[in-house]
């Protein structure tokens, strides 16, 4: 009997969710400049809570599907500079969510059409997430993943991609309910 084979949906399915950040990013910078030069209309608003949603839901799912799905291969691994490319990974996502939360409320503020924060501020916190998550991306595309599709070969990535699809069901139902 030969090893399961790995599923390649899975993989398919973390590359598009980095384009889709990628997407959300440009998006983001594409509202701070609209607040910077115009203030806030109701287009830049509904636009804050769309970016907001995003990275609040979909973008943090990412970080927990790469943590218990992926990351683990790596970490076991007998190879140092895996091990340590992983482990960087994960600090990664910490630095992305202090990011994220200093960002937040601005960008919440901007939605509630309050503009109480300073653009030039949000402009530079754009700037550091932006660079970090794109850097980011790149370790996993270039090193992590192939890497862990290989440590993962045999394994139940069905199950994996079930588990993720799952736990953002269960998600978009709780945030609807």
């Amino acid at each position: 009997m030969s090893a399961a084979p790995v599923s390649i949906a899975v993989f398919e399915f973390l590359d598009s969710t980095h384009r889709e950040i990628q997407q959300q990013l440009q998006r983001l910078r594409t509202l701070v400049d609209a607040i910077e030069s115009s203030g806030l209309n109701q287009a830049n608003r509904d636009h804050a809570r769309e970016v907001l949603a995003f990275f609040n839901g979909e973008a943090r799912q990412h970080h927990l599907d790469e943590e218990k799905h992926i990351f683990p291969a790596l970490l076991s691994s007998q190879d140092d500079a895996m091990v340590q490319a992983a482990e960087h990974l994960v600090q990664d996502h910490g630095w992305l969510e202090e990011n994220w939360l200093q960002m937040a409320p601005s960008l919440e503020a901007a939605a509630n059409g309050n503009l109480w924060f300073d653009t030039q501020e949000l402009h530079h916190a754009l700037d550091v997430f932006e660079a970090l998550y794109l850097d980011h991306i790149l370790l996993e595309e270039s090193i992590a993943y192939p890497a862990a599709k290989a440590r993962l070969a045999g394994l139940d990535t069905l199950g994996m991609g079930r588990e993720m699809a799952k736990r953002r069901a269960l998600k978009r139902a709780a945030a609807q309910a």
